[in-house]
């Protein structure tokens, strides 16, 4: 029961972003891959560890192995070959225990620290990085995108250790002769071209195939805020078809990244037994020579067996590509820059009485300038409600008070000082904010209304609660202020009445109503609307009026068209314009 604040409809569509390249996207995966490795070092080290003595012990096998057939076949002792071949099998499943044990741990921590960070820049972002990067989208990096990097330590563990193996396995087969190593070696410069291509070409497929997913995730979210509109409408098949509709990209990126995984699986499955039988071969002619006795013959095996399983790394390279991707997605959101970043060297907000000044504000979103060069002062102490048509940024202005956003140009003052140079936490205390749809924060209704201030009394949260009408209809809910909100059966007007109540507990210096009555009936309206007379008093106060009631309440109207303020006065004076009563949809005689 998550609802979102808006700043408005009067905002502009967003411009669509350019994604990043592959190569882009894989170059900010490892960054973040080497940052996160850097968080877990000492289980990294105690995965490598492990690793390190299962790969000893599994090139001990075969000469352990060796040792207990030659001493079958000139018939000595087989008590300590034994007894050597069963301890390096011992360390061997014990290695192999600790490093599932180490990479599950490492992984965990990684997911965790990526998601913590991720969530944390979101929420940094505000407003404009929800227009980058939407709510369907997030989600899609949070869970797939966040969870991919876990395998990556054991991934890159797993390719050293493999290399590893098969190093020491070819040295192994140039020691018992080195013409089993020659051998080999003719196999691997054509693996190494087949794998460099794989990873060229399916770096792209694979970015695509994530974007794609998380553009049906962010349709199926929209979907489900909008059912009952759907269900109304009888739309149901052909929101269905909107959801889908990336449905044949995602399954041509899903092709590409298949048909390059079949282009190389086919020729890695074809090289790997042709080279085991040529080394293979060549050890047979060593023993019928007489160069080779027959553990050495079977330890080549053993070793040809061993080095063979290097091309198993392909499917090793292709999660290690899949973790870069996943990783870069969410460095492409780190790499973000807030639109609203707080200064390097805030600056005390003195005690003022809340003059508010705007001077040649310009905020452009997207390729729409919304507000030009526009300035307004609004005296201390005063109510000024913005009035203007849809569209004209009615709520990108109020959004500027509080810095929820930042202009392009121009500054925004607060008692003198520009609001950029407030520490962010500081400003919050001096403007507060309550919106058309306030977002249900926090566990109980105590909780919501006391969002912005977690150590404020039941007491005051039950003033708060009365200024804004609503405490009669907490207390009886099944728990009163205790009700989780999940269990809080409210309606449009009753949770306006509860963000109302949040701002009324800020007892900001100024508050920011961004058509937060609308959802009112008359009668609650009246009763709010005598509160508030109660709680605007002592302070400034910006309303966005949509109605001509709202805006004849205040002390002044700041008539905004065309990106700048038309007039400011009283809305009396105002009435006589009919431009102006055309903006509330007023007949030309109607009156306030």
């Amino acid at each position: 029961m998550v609802r979102t604040e808006p700043t408005g409809g009067d905002e502009a569509a967003p411009a669509a972003e350019a994604r990043p390249s592959p190569a882009v996207l894989r170059a900010g995966g490892r960054r973040l891959l080497r940052a996160a490795l850097g968080r877990t070092r000492a289980l990294l080290g105690l995965l490598v560890l492990c690793t390190l003595l299962r790969v000893l012990a599994t090139l001990a096998t075969p000469v352990m192995l060796a040792q207990a057939i030659d001493a079958v076949h000139t018939g000595e002792p087989l008590g300590a070959p034994l007894a050597r071949l069963a301890s390096v099998l011992a360390v061997a499943a014990l290695a192999d225990a600790g490093e599932d044990l180490a990479g599950s741990y490492c992984g965990s921590r990684i997911t965790a620290w990526l998601r913590h960070r991720l969530i944390g820049r979101v929420l940094e972002l505000g407003v404009p990085g929800r227009r980058r990067f939407p709510t369907g989208d997030v989600l899609a990096r949070l869970t797939e995108s966040a969870s991919g990097p876990a395998a990556f330590p054991v991934q890159l563990v797993s390719v050293a250790a493999t290399l590893a193996t098969t190093a020491g396995a070819v040295l192994a087969l140039a020691l018992i002769d080195w013409t089993l190593a020659a051998a080999f070696a003719l196999g691997v410069p054509p693996a190494v071209v087949v794998l460099r291509a794989f990873v060229a070409q399916a770096g792209e497929p694979f970015a695509d195939y994530q974007r794609h997913q998380a553009s049906i995730a962010t349709r199926l979210l929209d979907a489900h805020q909008g059912i009952r509109t759907i269900r109304a409408c009888g739309t149901a098949a052909r929101e269905a078809a909107r959801v889908l509709r990336p449905l044949p990209l995602l399954r041509e990126a899903g092709h590409r990244t298949w048909a390059a995984q079949g282009r190389v699986g086919w020729r890695l499955s074809l090289l790997a037994p042709l080279l085991q039988v040529v080394v293979v071969g060549v050890a047979g002619l060593r023993l019928a020579t007489g160069a080779i006795t027959p553990g050495g013959l079977v330890a080549a095996v053993s070793y040809t067996a061993l080095a063979v399983g290097a091309v198993a790394l392909f499917d090793t390279f292709v999660a290690l590509l899949n973790c870069e991707v996943s990783a870069g997605r969410v460095q492409e959101v780190l790499d973000t820059a807030p639109a609203v970043a707080p200064p390097p060297r805030p600056v005390a907000l003195p005690d003022g009485p809340g003059r508010l000044d705007l001077r040649g504000v310009t905020v452009r979103i997207g390729d729409r300038t919304v507000l030009d060069r526009l300035d307004l002062a609004v005296p201390a102490g005063a109510g000024v409600a913005v009035v203007g048509a849809s569209g004209t940024g009615k709520s990108v202005l109020v959004s500027l008070a509080g810095r929820l956003l930042d202009p392009q140009e121009g500054r925004v003052e607060l008692d003198g000082v520009p609001v950029t140079a407030v520490a962010p936490p500081e400003l919050r205390r001096a403007v507060a904010y309550a919106f058309e749809r306030p977002a249900l924060l926090g566990s109980t209704v105590h909780d919501m209304i006391a969002y912005a201030r977690p150590g404020a009394t039941r007491a005051e949260v039950r003033r708060a609660a009365r200024t804004a009408a609503a405490d009669d209809f907490v207390r009886a809910l099944p728990d009163g202020y205790d009700t989780p909100l999940d269990r809080a059966p409210l309606s449009g007007g009753e949770l306006q009445r509860l963000g109302l109540a949040r701002a009324a507990l800020a007892d900001a210096r100024v508050l920011v109503l961004d058509d937060a009555t609308s959802s009112l009936d008359t009668a609650t309206e009246v009763k709010v609307t005598r509160a508030l007379r109660r709680l605007l008093a002592r302070r400034t106060s910006l309303v966005v009026a949509r109605r001509p009631a709202t805006a004849a309440r205040a002390d002044l109207v700041a008539w905004l068209d065309g990106g700048r303020i038309r007039a400011l006065a009283p809305h009396a004076d105002l009435w006589q314009d009919p431009e102006y009563r055309a903006v509330f949809g007023a007949a030309p005689r109607a009156g306030a």
